[in-house]
């Protein structure tokens, strides 16, 4: 099982707020493409996301079902892409300072995946969940709730007390 943790500067609710968001699950998600539909009430159990996954042409149609939610404390995912197989992801938040730890965890669960070595999934899940979290932390952090302080103005190349647009 490939574990990755990532402290963000938002909130959970924040982070949830992406998650809650089915339309945003291939800008966070490496592998997933596009989506096609999203269930009404994700992330409910038992909702969908109907996704692809690959590269034009050859993306393959699949589905993602929630297994359980608790907003905005932990996800836990069946993601679907077969012929590869299913995983069970479960993506962790909580709280720390002014901002929170994300802890996504993946295992193969059906299908060929299950008989990779251990060794050699877990390196490739790990790469590739790292570059996930990066991109929900973008997200996640780009859209927070939070006033821009002057920590995250500076960061972000505005001069404390500038106008932000007149830059």
């Amino acid at each position: 099982m490939s574990r990755n943790v990532r402290e963000l500067n938002c909130t959970p609710e924040d982070v949830f707020r992406v998650l809650g968001n089915g339309w945003l699950y291939p800008s966070w998600v490496v592998g997933a493409s596009r989506m096609r539909e999203v269930d009404e009430f994700w992330p409910a159990t038992g909702t969908r996301l109907h996704h692809s996954f690959g590269v034009w042409p050859f993306l393959i149609d699949d589905s993602t079902e929630i297994e359980s939610c608790i907003a905005p404390r932990q996800l836990v995912m069946r993601a679907r892409g077969w012929p590869i197989g299913e995983a069970r992801v479960t993506i962790d938040v909580k709280p720390r300072g002014d901002g929170c730890v994300v802890r996504i965890q993946e295992e193969a669960v059906a299908g060929p995946g299950r008989y990779v070595p251990e060794p050699i999934m877990d390196a490739f899940l790990h790469w590739r969940n790292t570059e996930t979290l990066h991109r929900l932390a973008y997200l996640a952090e780009g859209t927070s709730s939070r006033p821009l302080d002057e920590t995250t103005a500076g960061a972000e190349g505005v001069a404390s007390g500038e106008d932000a647009t007149t830059t």
